[in-house]
Formats: structure tokens, sequence, C-alpha cells
């Protein structure tokens, strides 16, 4: 078995960072495992279903926009990374994808694209993508104007346009360059 790490939400304006670790183990059914990047919403949530059934454990941490202001992107990542391992409660190897080692002194293999190369990473990244849309599409009914329900809180042309119509919300990043003007 293999415990997988995977995070989402790092270059977005607006909602949480969030990181998936999925316990995943060697027998498991591997077919439609894929990064989360390069599947439809419809595939992520059927495999997400799937991984749910297959998986030994799924640990998943949050850190909001406003901890994310205070802190940091490298110190929320740290603690949503260490509060997704701790939650399996299993030893085994774990492989994070990329090569920041933001699980601090808990030991890890750090592997450039292994949410395209290894299973249990490509598990915890469609966890950890489906879990944060599903957070943010929630969010596109309370900030009714924002649009997150199509960019999930990331920099686009319609996200920009709602932000200069409507100013932040709660959920905006003010430390993100495009928005520090706001954070007086």
């Amino acid at each position: 078995m293999i415990i997988g790490v995977d995070e989402v939400g790092r270059g977005s304006w607006a909602g949480p960072v969030c990181v998936a670790a999925v316990a995943w183990p060697d027998d498991a059914p591997k077919r439609g495992l894929a990064d989360s990047k390069v599947l439809t919403r419809e595939q992520r949530q059927k495999m997400a279903a799937r991984i749910r059934r297959h998986a030994q454990g799924i640990g998943i941490g949050w850190v909001d926009a406003k901890q994310i202001d205070k802190i940091g992107l490298t110190a929320a990542l740290q603690i949503a990374g260490r509060a997704a391992v701790t939650q399996i409660g299993l030893v085994a190897p774990i492989i994070m994808d990329g090569r920041e080692k933001f699980l601090g002194d808990i030991e890890a293999t750090y592997l450039i694209k292994a949410d395209g190369k290894i299973p249990a990473v490509m598990a915890a990244s469609i966890i950890a993508k489906v879990a944060r849309d599903t957070y943010m599409y929630a969010m596109d009914h309370q900030f009714a104007g924002y649009k997150f329900s199509s960019h999930v809180g990331y920099g686009t042309k319609g996200h920009r346009q709602a932000i200069a119509e409507l100013g932040p919300s709660a959920i905006h990043r003010l430390r993100w360059a495009p928005l520090q003007m706001y954070a007086q």
C-alpha cells in the first residue's frame, strides 16, 4: 500500500487550499485513475466514488482564505498536508506530487508529476479536486454574482470582472497580487 498526497487550490484567488491523502492498496483497481486535471467533472465524480470504495483510508486537510492571508500559502499547505496524512492513521510509504516538501518532518518521497504516474497520487488528486470543487459550488450559491461554479476561484476573465463589479467576497485571498488593493 502507498499513501498518495496531492493538493488543489494553490493558485486560486478565492477559497481554501485542499490537500488529500489516499491510502491505496496495491491490488486495488487502477483503471480510470488519472491526474484530475485531465478528467471531466463527471469522470472525477465517478472516480471519487470508486476511490472511496477501494481506498484503505482517505484524509482531507483544509485551510481557508483568511488563514492563507494570515500565514501564507506554504504554511497553509503544511497544515493541510499534515492534517490529511494524519487523518488516515496508517503507516505506509508516502508519495507526494511535486517537489515542495510541505509535509515537514513526515517522511515522504516527492515526485514531480506523480499525479499522472502513481495510482495513489492520482486518487489523491481526484479526491482533492472533487472536495474543493464541491465546496466552491456551494460558495457559488452563498456569494451570488462571482460564478464560483464556473471557475472555482481561479483568475479567469469572468472572475476578474465580478471582482471589479462587486469587490472581493469573504472567501477571496487578499494577499494575492490582483487583490491586494482590497486588503485595506
